[in-house]
């Protein structure tokens, strides 16, 4: 009786896991099969794309193409200004004895939770007199107040497992401080640094505020606010505004599924230290 009963228990979670499962992917789908229909409203759309077209792709690409580099640049940028700030940072709070290290960690906890709104309001007056306004630096620099706080503390857990005796051998064998960073440290990272630059790019590409606040022409324009804007204009032709939804969506599912087993490396180290 217990084996059967197990295995009844057994296909009662599968069945359960499956319509969970699908109905949290039912959105993506139906995202989908509305971008392959002709053009129309989302309510009249088929269950099933039996009648494909691929128009609204073809308009998606057509007016939303520019934002896409947009975000495509924007999010690249943020990347690698977060990194290059985020990494020297949380190996110093790691490896060296910093005074005043809590309070640094402290203080990064705690912007972490200041208000989106807030942060943009005060960036816009700076903006406006630095001429930052509608520049695509500007936006890297606005989206990296988000991504280096986060890869500091990813960063920062992951270094702290790397044993000082690997970084003093370095030391011992002529590598100076910066040396021995660049040659030990960051490829020991690798992990970690995937994990950081990942989270930071999804930031990023999905930010709205500061796009919504730091932006207002149409020369520089991410995906998101170009999305916004999209449904207002093309409210009666849904299949344009979900073939740009499945267009934006695309980095973000590539990355997710090429940087994976990174990522659950960099967090699981992180997590046991």
């Amino acid at each position: 009786m217990r084996p059967a009963v197990t295995q009844t228990r057994g296909w009662g979670s599968t069945v359960i896991g499956v319509l969970v499962l699908a109905v949290m992917l039912f959105p993506l789908y139906w995202m989908l099969n509305v971008s392959l229909q002709p053009s129309g409203s989302a309510v009249e759309t088929p269950w099933l794309p039996l009648d494909l077209s691929f128009d609204g792709y073809a308009t998606a690409l057509r007016d939303q193409g520019r934002n896409l580099v947009t975000s495509l640049v924007v999010s690249a940028g943020s990347v690698v200004f977060s990194l290059l700030v985020a990494t020297p940072a949380a190996y110093a709070l790691a490896q060296f004895r910093v005074r005043g290290a809590g309070v640094v960690l402290f203080g990064i906890l705690i912007s972490q939770m200041i208000p989106g709104i807030v942060v943009a309001n005060a960036l816009y007056r700076v903006y406006s007199d630095l001429g930052l306004l509608n520049s695509i630096p500007g936006l890297i620099l606005a989206d990296s107040t988000h991504g280096i706080p986060f890869a500091i503390l990813i960063m920062r857990a992951y270094l702290l497992s790397i044993p000082a005796e690997v970084i003093e051998a370095a030391r011992v064998d002529g590598a100076g401080q910066i040396r021995a960073f660049v040659a030990i440290v960051v490829p020991m990272s690798r992990n970690a640094l995937v994990t950081a630059a990942l989270f930071t790019f999804l930031f990023t590409w999905s930010d709205f505020l500061f796009a919504l606040t730091l932006t207002t022409t149409e020369e520089v324009r991410p995906v998101t606010l170009g999305i916004y804007q999209y449904i207002g204009t093309y409210v009666n032709d849904w299949s344009s505004v979900m073939a740009t939804a499945v267009l934006a969506s695309l980095p973000a599912v590539v990355l997710l599924v090429v940087a994976q087993r990174f990522v659950a490396a960099g967090v699981a180290s992180g997590a046991v230290k």
